[in-house]
């Protein structure tokens, strides 16, 4: 299915994006205070070597079993301003099951409706003999706890959490506007401006996290989603950890991963900045900055480090992906003394006023187009299954592995 936006070609996007700067002044104070690699997958067998006007790339999966799909919400013309649901503690029969928004190795995302109030949501399904035998448990909870512990404009809001014999349940806000890596196919690439939008949006999210001692460890486009209004809402915590120093656990999506994951050595926060990076190249390239179908002559690329770069390429966004995919992490932006104030100072991002785009004030570049508050147009049409959920009377070996869903 090709996404249906109501914005022109990204080459008139250039001209016609509002500026993402104000000169108004404003305080900003905006926050309160390991896997082994996979076989590849069928989507990344059919990916198009990259070139500056190839085919899109197709969905790329992670280097673990976790592939599934989480589409959630948004705080847009079509959310409430207060998303969560108050207790009683919600359960399955609470909720009208809809269509599938995506799909994946442990089960799918279905569209649901909250029958109290009507309103749409995403429901997270996860079948948990999948999940035990992929090894994915510790990060299956890590994800529900995270997303629990996490409130910020930029990151979905888990609504609730909870489990029958056979699968998890994570119901989570629906983000009408689906996927930013759907824009990027269809448009190939991005202007400046528009990639800016993004990239700012993507640091705030950051910065929260960061601030959380939380490592994201899975940007990419498929992540990114977009709201009714146009803005950022990260997704998909199952590679999310609390890390207050350092971890060594290898995972994330093989065009994304910093060279100290590959290495095996200790990692922190900086690999988000790096995978930073990779995004905005592939926002104005169209493809990332490191590509081969084997992903072990993949990694031996990223650790050689030596990037391709489009002649359209802008020149001032070449110097902070360059800062940003330094292996050196002495040198690496967001990892330096001045933390992420020095991505936000850096000249390609230097117009943007940051208290007006942390308070969702900026315009949007590419708005949804939405017909209505569960439309779910945006996401791709996957074959539905007869799969009964709520069987509370088979063998259930695993629920104590799974302690608060």
């Amino acid at each position: 299915m090709v996404t249906q936006a109501s914005s022109p070609h990204p080459d008139s996007l250039a001209n016609s994006t509002p500026r993402i700067v104000s000169p108004s002044d404003h305080h900003y104070h905006p926050y309160s205070p390991a896997p082994s690699a996979t076989s590849q997958t069928a989507s990344e067998q059919n990916r198009s070597p990259p070139s500056v006007h190839s085919q899109p790339k197709q969905h790329q999966s992670p280097i673990t079993a976790n592939t599934l799909a989480s589409v959630n919400g948004g705080h847009g013309a079509y959310s409430s301003h207060d998303p969560r649901i108050e207790k009683p503690r919600v359960t399955l029969e609470d909720f009208h099951i809809e269509r599938t928004l995506g799909t994946g190795s442990f089960g799918r995302v279905r569209l649901v409706q909250y029958k109290p109030t009507r309103q749409f949501y995403a429901m997270k399904v996860l079948k948990k003999t999948e999940v035990v035998r992929a090894k994915q448990v510790e990060h299956v909870n890590n994800e529900r706890d995270l997303l629990s512990a996490c409130s910020s404009p930029f990151l979905v809001t888990l609504l609730g959490a909870f489990q029958d014999n056979i699968n998890l349940y994570m119901v989570l806000e629906y983000v009408v506007g689906g996927e930013l890596f759907t824009y990027l196919r269809k448009y190939q690439r991005f202007p400046p401006q528009v990639a800016k939008f993004y990239t700012g949006e993507v640091v705030l999210a950051f910065e929260y996290l960061h601030s959380m001692d939380i490592i994201y460890r899975d940007l990419k486009p498929e992540n990114v989603l977009i709201d009714s209004r146009g803005h950022v809402k990260l997704t998909d915590f199952g590679f999310a950890k609390h890390v207050p120093d350092i971890t060594w656990t290898l995972c994330g999506t093989p065009d994304y991963l910093a060279p100290e994951i590959i290495q095996s050595k200790g990692y922190g926060k900086a690999v988000d900045w790096y995978s930073l990076g990779v995004l905005i190249f592939e926002m104005l390239a169209g493809y990332p900055p490191f590509y081969d179908e084997d992903h072990f002559k993949l990694y031996e690329k990223i650790l050689a480090g030596r990037i391709g770069w489009p002649s359209q390429f802008d020149p001032l966004a070449k110097d902070l992906v360059r800062r940003l995919l330094t292996p050196d992490l002495s040198k690496r932006f967001g990892n330096l003394k001045g933390g992420s104030q020095d991505i936000k100072n850096h000249r390609w991002l230097m117009e943007i006023d940051w208290a007006k785009l942390y308070n969702r004030q900026i315009p949007a570049p590419l708005i949804p187009q939405v017909s209505h508050t569960g439309d779910p147009s945006n996401f791709d049409i996957y074959p539905e299954t007869n799969e009964v959920y709520g069987n509370y009377t088979a063998s259930d070996p695993y629920r104590s592995k799974f302690p608060t869903f």
